[in-house]
């Protein structure tokens, strides 16, 4: 049996989303880095021609994906991943407190990154860790190996 769960399939698309921008900065160039906020160190260093942005970018969006993949796999969209509880409980938790920081000033005040950037992208990213959580909390009896099955 499929349990239908809208939050984790919403923080999965968010994901998705997020990875998808991440892969079009790489596309996009110093001005891409400047809009979507990665400070200008990094902007700098494309301009360059750097390899550290793009793989630094690639790597996060990787790992996005892969977040995207745990989410749509929870809800029961893909087949069942490896650690479902662990991994869902970790993403939820690192969304969390990425988007915490926003509480906590000294951690919110960078040099390199806007104050705009840092309270949009906390609020964004506290919203996703909400979804995972709770959506994981809601699935959490079919995440066990011995959970539901189809």
């Amino acid at each position: 049996m499929k349990v239908f769960n809208p939050w984790l399939i919403a923080g999965g698309w968010m994901s998705l989303v997020a990875a998808v921008v991440h892969i079009a900065c790489i596309f996009g160039g110093p001005d891409w880095y400047r809009f979507f906020g990665a400070g200008e160190p990094i902007a700098r260093a494309a301009e360059r021609g750097s390899w550290v942005p793009p793989l630094m970018t690639l790597a996060i969006a990787s790992i996005l994906a892969i977040w995207a993949a745990y989410a749509f796999a929870g809800a029961g969209r893909l087949p069942r991943l490896p650690l479902m509880r662990t991994a869902l409980v970790a993403i939820s938790a690192i969304y969390l407190a990425r988007g915490l920081i926003i509480i906590y000033p000294p951690l919110f005040n960078r040099s390199d990154l806007s104050w705009a950037f840092m309270l949009w992208s906390s609020l964004i990213v506290l919203a996703m860790g909400i979804m995972y959580a709770i959506g994981t909390w809601r699935a959490w009896p079919t995440l066990s190996p011995k959970g539901l099955t189809a």
